[in-house]
């Protein structure tokens, strides 16, 4: 009899041990799929994707924290804009970027180059990119449209005039000076991935800058910048151009300027 029970103890704790095995094996995957839910539906609500992305045909699929993007963007922006909205999801293992560019000619082309100057002017805040016409023939930029300031109006000129490809920049814009409404004055609220991307759009845009040398972060709206900058130029350029993104309420630059890398030897921590 004593056999007998020891046997039947061992078989309840073989089966009990399966049980625990098969709950694990069935968990782990439903855990994945509720995260992968919610990192696709994250981009969708995301301020980048509902401010330009959404006439995109874009597809986001995410497996085990995996993001595929596959279909076509309109601006070559748009792509690289997309893959760092995702890729700042908490979540998100790596991103598989698979999206088309749906634009005629080559990145030197005048289609191409005015598409940038278009992305350029729809990233920053201070000026009007939704209400600026931007043309161009062979390689030359002519703004027309309407600008609040004098200073928004140059401001738009400056932003242009970086643009790699832009030779030149004639400004015809309107200066309207409009008296600012009080509701104007509510923020809203961008989601933290959505203004790294941003940034890092921006920074890949303006020719004056370096996305590649510069690692962008940002918590509860505050962006953190750190890398190497070629001189001090770029550093104020940097965070000038980031202090203009939507979202942005302030910009932390810890950049370490290159000239001093070189003499003091001593290269900074990533």
């Amino acid at each position: 009899m004593k056999v007998i029970n020891q046997n039947i103890m061992k078989t309840t704790q073989t089966l009990a041990l399966i049980a625990a095995g098969a709950v694990l094996v069935t968990s782990t995957p439903l855990c994945a799929s509720e995260t992968d839910d919610r990192i696709e539906s994250s981009f969708s609500k995301s301020y980048a994707y509902k401010i330009y992305l959404k006439d995109d045909a874009i597809k986001t699929e995410s497996r085990n924290g995996v993001v595929t993007l596959t279909g076509q963007v309109n601006e070559a922006s748009h792509k690289y804009l997309a893959q760092e909205a995702v890729a700042g999801i908490p979540g998100v293992q790596r991103v598989d970027n698979r999206l088309e560019v749906k634009l005629e000619g080559t990145e030197k082309s005048d289609t191409w180059i005015r598409a940038k100057v278009r992305s350029v002017l729809a990233l920053h805040r201070n000026v009007s990119g939704r209400s600026t016409q931007v043309d161009i023939r062979d390689g030359v930029i002519t703004l027309r449209g309407a600008a609040t300031s004098e200073a928004q109006k140059d401001l738009a000129t400056e932003y242009a005039e970086d643009v790699k490809g832009v030779l030149r920049v004639t400004n015809v814009m309107t200066v309207v000076k409009t008296p600012a409404k009080a509701d104007e004055t509510v923020f809203e609220t961008i989601d933290d991935p959505s203004i790294t991307a941003q940034v890092k759009v921006a920074l890949a845009l303006h020719h004056s800058t370096s996305s590649v040398n510069t690692k962008v972060g940002t918590t509860d709206g505050v962006v953190t910048v750190s890398g190497i900058a070629k001189n001090a130029a770029e550093k104020t350029l940097v965070t000038k151009l980031a202090t203009d993104i939507s979202g942005v309420k302030s910009v932390v630059n810890n950049m370490t300027i290159a000239q001093q890398i070189s003499e003091s030897g001593v290269q900074p921590a990533r």
